[in-house]
Order: structure tokens, then C-alpha cells, then sequence
């Protein structure tokens, strides 16, 4: 099994084993924050708050600052809550392949893999990881909405190992090549590797609770761009390739914030 597939595969058998496990462990309640750091090259800026109590995660995340479009489109970015690691964001001692570029795979073994996946409405489980159209779009977004979280994803909060990791890098400010930044995506050949390396990351620290999630999972979120077209390809979504099958991102006008 080769680097990409042991990534992908361990979010997804961790999850069934401690799913069998028993009960959830209530000891994850609490309010869990972080401030963004920046990756590869990234200027934007976040912050992120996670309040829990039982199985029930009231988020609020904002960025803004990140890369802004994508073939005329606001720019879809992915962010998850990775786990069972470090619980630290990766450095440039991270690039294993000395392209210049902290993939994914490079930065699992700090921040481990996907247990929750923040999307923008709709699922939140590793499955839809790579799912664009329910990323945040354009540079500057708000999700803020209340999940349903499992016992893996509140252990990995209790035992302080909990990364937010937002996805999706700018072209202009990635100091790589466009060949290194259009190369295939380590986690999805069919999307370029800047698109899916990550941007922003924070562990999230316990402190304490601000606000108690309020009813049952919700599917709202507030975002400053709606979603514009995506191919739909076996079940999740990637995005268009231009002619030639190269893959484009407009590169960001200096003066645009």
C-alpha cells in the first residue's frame, strides 16, 4: 500500500474500530479554540471555535485572505479536523520531496488523519473530504454551524491531538513553479497538488466553554461567495480541467485583498 492509500485508509478503520468501542466519551466536553496558522506560502488568516457537549460540536470558523478564484469561480476550499497524531501543524522539514510544497501526506504524520471534515452544510464525515462544492468559496468565508461528532473525533479532542487544517493554496504566494503547483494532488490525481496542500492549520486547545450547541446538527452556513460549477465524478466532486487538460488557478492580482 503505497503512501497516498495508507493515508486515506487509516482515518477510515480508526473510525470503525473505536465506533465498536462503546459509549461516547463525554470527558471531550468543552470549548476548544485555535488561531490559523499559515503554510506554504499562505497569507490569509483564521480562527476557529469548537464547543462540545456530548456528540453535539457547535463550529465557527473564519478565514479570509486565502486564494480567491478558480476559472472564473470563487476558489473552493476544503478544511477538516485531523487527529491521532502529534496534534501539531507540520513545518518545512514536512517536505519530504523538497518540491517546495507541504502536501497533505507530508504533514499527516504532525496532524494525522481526517476524523471530521468541516464542510460548509450536509456531511462531515472523512467521506466527503474532497467533496469542493460543500467547501468554503472564495477567499474569505464563515462556516458556522452545529454537527453531530463521533467517539473517535472526542477522544482525539480530549487527548489534545485535534489539528484544523483549511486547504487550498494561492499560486501567487506558493514560491513554487506552476509545474510543481498543477502537478497531481497526492490525495486525488485529478486535482492539482496546490489545490488540495494545506493553507491554514491550528490545534485546537480546550479552554473554556463560550457558547453550548443549541438542537440537533445543522446544515446552515454563512459564506461570503456561493458555489459556481463543478464536475460531479464518482460521487464527490473535482475540479474542471481546462483545455489540454491543465489545470488552471488565476493567479491573484497584487493589489486584491
Amino acid at each position: 500500500m503505497n503512501k497516498k492509500m495508507r493515508f486515506l485508509a487509516v482515518p477510515a478503520m480508526t473510525l470503525g474500530a473505536i465506533a465498536m468501542a462503546g459509549s461516547p466519551a463525554m470527558a471531550a466536553d468543552g470549548s476548544y479554540s485555535s488561531t490559523l496558522g499559515q503554510l506554504n506560502g499562505t497569507t490569509g488568516t483564521g480562527m476557529v471555535t469548537v464547543d462540545v457537549m456530548g456528540d453535539q460540536a457547535k463550529v465557527h470558523l473564519e478565514v479570509s485572505g486565502l486564494a480567491e478564484t478558480f476559472m472564473d469561480g470563487p476558489y473552493p476550499h476544503v478544511q477538516h479536523v485531523h487527529g491521532e497524531a502529534m496534534g501539531v501543524c507540520p513545518t518545512s522539514a514536512n517536505d519530504e520531496n523538497g518540491d517546495g510544497i507541504i502536501s497533505t501526506t507530508e504533514g499527516a504524520g504532525s496532524y494525522g488523519g481526517i476524523l471530521t471534515t468541516l464542510s460548509t452544510s450536509g456531511d462531515t464525515t472523512p467521506a466527503a473530504a474532497l467533496n469542493l462544492e460543500l467547501g468554503g468559496q472564495g477567499g474569505s468565508y464563515t462556516i458556522d454551524r452545529t454537527i453531530t461528532i463521533d467517539d473517535a473525533q472526542q477522544k482525539s479532542l480530549e487527548a489534545g491531538t485535534s489539528v484544523v487544517v483549511v486547504h487550498g493554496l494561492d499560486p501567487a504566494t506558493a514560491g513554487v513553479s506552476e509545474e510543481v503547483f498543477g502537478s497531481p494532488s497526492d490525495l486525488d490525481p485529478k486535482l492539482p497538488l496546490g489545490a488540495t496542500s494545506p493553507a491554514l492549520c491550528g490545534a485546537l486547545v480546550k479552554g473554556q466553554m463560550a457558547a453550548m450547541p443549541e438542537g440537533g446538527a445543522d446544515t446552515g452556513v454563512a459564506t461570503e461567495n456561493s458555489s459556481t460549477g463543478m464536475i460531479a465524478l464518482g460521487g464527490g466532486l473535482v475540479l474542471a480541467a481546462a483545455a489540454g487538460g491543465a489545470f488552471v488557478v488565476r493567479r491573484r492580482a497584487a493589489h486584491n485583498a
